[in-house]
């Protein structure tokens, strides 16, 4: 049986693709091929920016009001059907139902907060900033803008991306993982039934070729990308040589550090869910712990917990996690944990290898953890993107904070204690785009802004909250005068001041 193909999204009409190159679209649990997805040229970009380009002044012309009612649906829409994307998801990704749900969640936050465009896109207003003078700011859409999202959050990242920028007024563009399609396409239909006009969203597949046209073409304003390091720099080089905005989230090494003071029983749960939920392919997932004096002693107990999580397919029930997305993640895993044993640092719980009935042929790699872990070690070095936990010990909170500010990542911290005052100087001193205080994952609710920093960030502005209003609008200034019928001219003004 012929699997099936993915569907373009071009002006409105769900098309066949007319592409040379193709890839499957397989299940990381089972190796079951799910579908077969195009590997779009630059001629299919063209196509999809050309059917943006027309739909923008009609679409930037519809009032909020309007707009907003469209994401008002689409929400509504997103929540009917949570348990078949979620089951999609999970099939094409492999994270656990659970998670899954999560990933649509959170992507569904972004979504209600779009809602709120009429207060978002509100501007500035001075009223006689000179005799007879007003001036005002109003924020207006760029045109078409375009999204290039990874394969670990095929829900949550297109929504982080097009409903701010289409409820903004602008036109979409988005190129989604050619691993895991499918859940894209499901909300892409959603946003079709929710009333988005033909051209304001459309999407296209592929690889390099789609990445390259979509960096190029001369009628996209904006790029907004997240995925792993190699490619945000290239896409955000190649895009603003161009003369785009681009916004580009890349990898991390993601630190949490444990005062003994902490609750334990708290902080322990949190560290192992935060380390292996997703099977670690999070880019806030916590890859290190620090663990500061008397707290060197909970070792035994993290690997305690470590061992009570079930490896299994995502659907299947009491799964904590799923496999990796393909062999190919699993293999760079495997000989990362072999580099980190032949490095000299501990293996406390080998994650390689789990037996896993009924899915011999998974991509799966167990939780593993590794204490005596060294900054030159490539364990340490490298973004793993899987259940591969580092554990560093050191004597100070000082000491802890500048181990996490000499890593050249910034993504995401966080420190577990029950003193305000070591939260507060954590929180102060450590080089990092967004911390938690007992919360492993600190990542922010749609109305503050995703604010990873330094190695983890190439753009100023975020990808949602807003950070993202600025990035989707362009500040036009406004300075008025108006004139009663009966005034009287002055004389010349030749200076530029205003009156």
């Amino acid at each position: 049986m012929t699997a099936p193909t993915v569907k373009l999204l071009i002006d409105g009409q769900f098309v066949e693709s007319t592409a040379h190159h193709w890839r499957e679209v397989i299940n990381p649990a089972s190796q079951e091929v799910l579908a077969r997805v195009p590997l779009c040229g630059a001629d299919e970009v063209d196509l999809a920016v050309a059917a943006a380009k027309r739909a923008f002044p009609a679409w930037r012309a519809t009032s909020l009001a309007e707009r907003a009612r469209v994401f008002l649906r689409l929400q509504a829409l997103i929540r009917e059907h949570m348990d078949t994307l979620a089951a999609t998801l999970t099939g094409e990704q492999g994270k656990t139902l659970a998670d899954a749900r999560g990933d649509v969640f959170r992507g569904l936050e972004v979504v209600e907060h779009a809602c709120a465009v009429g207060t978002l896109q509100m501007g500035e207003f001075a009223e006689n900033v000179a005799g007879g003078v007003d001036t005002y700011a109003i924020r207006q859409p760029l045109g078409v803008c375009a999204g290039i999202t990874p394969f670990n959050f095929p829900a949550m990242i297109p929504l982080w991306m097009f409903p701010m920028a289409c409820v903004l007024g602008n036109t979409f563009v988005l190129k989604p993982s050619e691993q895991d399609p499918l859940t894209p396409m499901l909300l892409a239909e959603l946003a079709q039934q929710a009333g988005l006009p033909p051209g304001v969203l459309n999407v296209v597949h592929g690889a390099a070729d789609a990445v390259n046209a979509i960096c190029d073409h001369p009628d996209i304003k904006a790029i907004s990308f997240v995925g792993s390091v190699g490619v945000g720099r290239h896409v955000y080089e190649r895009g603003t040589a161009h003369g785009k905005r681009v916004q580009a989230m890349l990898g991390a090494k993601n630190h949490a550090v444990f005062l003994p003071d902490a609750n334990k029983e708290q902080a322990l749960n949190a560290l192992v869910g935060a380390a292996f939920g997703a099977a670690g392919q999070r880019c806030m997932a916590t890859s290190v712990a620090v663990l500061v004096g008397a707290a060197r002693e909970w070792i035994p107990d993290i690997v305690a917990r470590a061992q009570t999580l079930k490896v299994n397919a995502g659907h299947e029930a009491g799964a904590d996690l799923g496999p990796l997305i393909n062999l190919q993640a699993r293999v760079r895993v495997e000989k990362l944990i072999g580099q980190g044993v032949e490095e000299g640092a501990k293996l406390e719980l080998d994650g390689r290898n789990p037996q896993v009935a009924g899915y011999e042929q998974g991509n799966f790699v167990g939780p593993t953890i590794f204490s005596g872990v060294k900054p030159e070690m490539h364990i340490y070095r490298e973004e793993i993107f899987g259940p591969v936990l580092c554990i560093v010990e050191v004597d100070t909170l000082a000491e802890a904070i500048e181990f996490v500010n000499a890593n050249p990542y910034g993504n995401g911290t966080a420190i577990f204690t029950q003193s305000g005052a070591a939260a507060r100087t954590f929180q102060h001193d450590v080089d990092v785009g967004q911390v938690g205080i007992n919360v492993p994952i600190p990542v922010p609710v749609p109305f503050f802004s995703f604010t990873g920093s330094r190695g983890s960030r190439l753009g100023d502005l975020g990808p949602y909250g807003k950070e993202v209003v600025r990035f989707y609008t362009h500040t036009k200034t406004v300075t008025a005068r108006w004139f009663d019928d009966a005034a009287t001219a002055g004389p010349v003004n030749t200076t530029i001041a205003l009156r």
